[in-house]
């Protein structure tokens, strides 16, 4: 059995990434600031700006999932944000460096390109926005995550770990799909996100899938469902939404998501099962 630490793992997708790890026979601890309701695995409550007290949780795993952050811009100070969330996760992949540890997930974000949080929306270059796109962000929430992904780069040279940012979208618990009838048929709703949505329970499978894979090196990935949230076709969201966007990568007929997932299923075989048109 392997031991793998899972820091945020009483958050919103954590707990469900903590599932999955313990129900595939994994050992999970669970660093955090709180301890969660109903807990799956130990828990160990930390301060990850703490580099001696994250030594402290990572010893012996053989590896790690790094969730905890400060997770949207503007709810904390724009210098906070910042300072939390590269310390912390600079923090994460010095210990597991040290210590030997050689696979790690990162929690990156779709915010990281921008447009989410921008004071004045801009439009995508191109769609389905995939990895190659340009990160844009203006805001510190969106800028902490690419530090963090070239981060990640640093240390995979100095040490060969193998660390996968994963570009997060909108991630969507199963008792949120009730509430996708109110803005699915209005084109305005979410297109920061440009629709997208990942069920935790795919997000959290693709974590273990990271963790499982060989090979990888230091590589960012989108998660998204393989459609958009909305009722609307993905043609008629970017007509009426952006509609100055021409590069289309992909021929677009139906909902087909706008945030391209082709790598993960690629280098992971990941594949999302879970959508909102099942479950409402």
């Amino acid at each position: 059995m392997k031991k793998v630490v899972v820091t945020g793992g009483s958050g919103h997708l954590g707990k469900w990434v903590v599932k999955e790890f313990v129900e595939q026979g994994y050992e999970v601890v669970n660093g955090d600031v709180k301890k969660p309701d109903n807990p799956l695995s130990q828990t160990k409550i930390i301060d990850l700006k703490n580099l001696g007290e994250v030594y402290g949780l990572l010893e012996g795993a053989d590896a790690v999932v790094h969730l905890a952050a400060i997770p949207v811009a503007y709810s904390h100070a724009n210098e906070v944000t910042f300072q939390n969330n590269v310390m912390s996760t600079y923090n994460i992949l010095e210990a597991a460096s040290g210590l030997g540890i050689k696979k790690v997930v990162l929690a990156s974000s779709e915010s990281s390109y921008g447009i989410v949080f921008a004071p004045e929306r801009f439009d995508p270059n191109y769609v389905p926005l995939d990895e190659d796109h340009p990160q844009l962000p203006q805001d510190s929430y969106g800028l902490s995550k690419i530090v963090n992904e070239e981060t990640a780069k640093m240390f995979h040279r100095k040490s060969n770990m193998q660390i996968v940012s994963l570009r997060l979208g909108n991630v969507i618990s199963p008792e949120m799909y009730r509430n996708f009838p109110d803005f699915i048929h209005h084109s305005a709703e979410r297109d920061r996100i440009l629709w997208s949505y990942i069920d935790t329970r795919d997000a959290a499978n693709a974590c273990r899938l990271a963790i499982e894979k060989e090979g990888l090196g230091a590589v960012e990935m989108n998660l998204a469902a393989d459609d958009t949230s909305m009722d609307i076709k993905s043609r008629d969201l970017m007509s009426a939404q952006f509609p100055n966007v021409t590069d289309f990568r992909e021929d677009l007929k139906g909902y087909e998501t706008l945030l391209c997932n082709k790598k993960a299923k690629q280098l992971l075989g990941w594949q999302p099962i879970h959508g909102w048109r099942e479950n409402i």
